[in-house]
């Protein structure tokens, strides 16, 4: 019963890796997505994602709050 099971194992670990090795492989032949933006430096994309979470923030404060049925 134990060989069974360990067999299962195997052939499920076979199959995921034949699946990501295909996954690879078809990645590796697509050329990169051209992007219209221009690449950032690593300081200016971490500024980026400072100020688009401070934006984030703002906007999630300015909500108003959800007030429950019963409090009148």
């Amino acid at each position: 019963m134990r060989a069974l099971g360990l067999i299962g194992l195997v052939l499920a670990l076979a199959v995921v890796g034949v699946l990501v090795k295909r996954q690879m492989g078809s990645m590796a032949g697509a050329p990169p997505a051209a992007d219209a933006r221009p690449q950032l430096t690593q300081p200016e994309q971490a500024l980026q994602v400072q100020q688009q979470f401070k934006q984030s923030l703002d906007a999630a404060m300015q909500q108003p709050r959800p007030m429950p049925d019963d409090a009148r």
